[in-house]
């Protein structure tokens, strides 16, 4: 039998073709999945009881932050294979790193929810929670390797529309409790998504087989770049947390209310809807065009996503300008009138958020990986430095997304120095990149 094509997308379409309509197949795909998982949310909240959703969601949080470091290989996998084309040993590397997390997070964190934190979870619904979300984490980086845009976009929305009918099926057919019910929903539709990626990506492309790897210099760098990309992205996570913890910290309840119950879910979305995308599918492009050489493209893409983060940037700040108040008055109750104005200075910096992301992705897609690590970094110092000298002349909670917007100003400028290096590096290379 012949081997399926290891690079399933064609290489005489246009690559910011391809790439513009991925990234706006991406965007309805993210809004289908938003809308059902807030529809789903505010449902629940309605009759189940708060105890329960708050168990719940501790819980998938804990999980999900074991596992986090595992999307880290997600870059690492998509800049090797696009410079070595080497997925059999790849995949394997990812695979054995995957299993031991697994096993770790089966045996020390569940443990841990269960007797340290006193979380009464039946113990199949955590070991089921794990495997399945680790099985999706597994295929959605073969997805993301192997630049399968249209089952990814697929992926976004089939997950959330399977989690709710997950539930309904046994909450309401199979009589289980609200709480059994959701973790249930949560397994069962992690391993939909786990094979549903596995036969699509089975299609095209042959399962490499678990075997031994071949750790030659490549493999060792590919190794360190995940390990890099893995604390990289806890460190994104980190500069979130640090706002929380700085509005925990230096501000009441009702302010950080706000802010966790309006700020951060639209800080989600935003992010999910056009930062995300940006290392889905423009990380990719960019790591092709860099090992062929073609700077065109490059340009090209770099403009795409420049006017793209103008337009969205824009129109985020003047609906914040003029309607911000209506809006979040509409939306949630009054008690929640406060964040308009965190609000409106947060639609200010999100222009660096975009820009930044593109920067960050053409820097791994020249293996700068430990590059971007302290681009990142530098982000979470500089948000605590600006609160601390801005709380000298205010005590105002909008401190906090202005000290936040300051450290993705700071990233901005820091990778945009990365870059002009990058560029000056290939014109003494004698390298047309203007």
């Amino acid at each position: 039998m012949k081997e399926p094509q290891a690079i399933p997308l064609v290489d005489d379409v246009d690559t910011l073709t391809r790439l513009k309509k991925a990234f706006v197949a991406g965007i309805w795909a993210t809004l289908a999945s938003i809308s059902i998982g807030f529809l789903f949310k505010v449902w629940l909240a309605q009759w189940v009881a708060k105890d329960d959703l708050a168990l719940f969601n501790s819980v998938i949080d804990i999980v999900s932050l074991s596992l986090i470091l595992m999307t880290g290989f997600r870059s690492s996998m998509v800049v090797t294979y696009s410079q070595t084309h080497n997925d059999h040993d790849i995949i394997n590397i990812f695979r054995f790193s995957l299993i031991i997390v697994v096993l770790i997070t089966w045996g020390l964190v569940l443990p841990y929810i269960k007797h340290e934190l006193h979380i009464n979870v039946g113990y199949f619904e955590m070991v089921g929670v794990i495997f399945g979300m680790g099985l999706k984490i597994y295929f959605t980086n073969l997805i993301a390797m192997y630049r399968l845009y249209d089952v990814s976009n697929k992926v976004t929305w089939i997950e959330p529309t399977s989690n709710v009918i997950t539930f309904v099926c046994c909450y309401y057919i199979l009589h289980f409790t609200a709480l059994a019910s959701l973790f249930y929903s949560v397994m069962v539709s992690s391993l939909i998504v786990a094979h549903f990626m596995y036969w699509k990506r089975r299609k095209q492309i042959a399962t490499k087989p678990l075997t031994t790897v071949q750790l030659d210099p490549n493999m060792r760098n590919y190794v360190r770049k995940s390990f890099t990309a893995s604390l990289e992205a806890g460190a994104s996570i980190l500069m979130i947390y640090a706002a929380v913890l700085l509005t925990i910290t230096h501000f009441s309840l009702d302010e950080l209310g706000d802010f966790q119950v309006v700020v951060r879910p639209i800080f989600t979305y935003m992010t999910m809807l056009f930062v995300f995308p940006i290392y889905r599918f423009v990380l990719p492009e960019l790591s092709q065009s860099v090992r062929k050489g073609e700077h065109a493209q490059i340009r090209a893409i770099r403009r795409w996503v420049y006017r793209l983060a103008v337009i969205v940037s824009v129109s985020f700040f003047l609906v914040m300008l003029i309607g911000g108040k209506d809006i979040v008055g509409f939306i949630f109750p009054a008690q929640y009138k406060g964040a308009e104005i965190v609000l409106f200075h947060f639609s200010i910096f999100f222009i660096f958020m975009m820009l930044n992301a593109y920067q960050l992705a053409y820097i791994k897609a020249h293996g700068k990986f430990t590059l971007s690590l302290m681009i990142r970094l530098s982000g979470i110092v500089t948000l605590v430095v600006s609160y601390y000298l801005l709380a000298l002349f205010t005590a105002n909670v909008v401190a906090i997304i202005v000290a936040l917007g300051f450290g993705y100003v700071m990233m901005f400028i820091l990778s945009t120095v990365a870059e002009q290096q990058i560029l000056r590096e290939y014109r003494r290379q004698g390298v047309s990149v203007d």
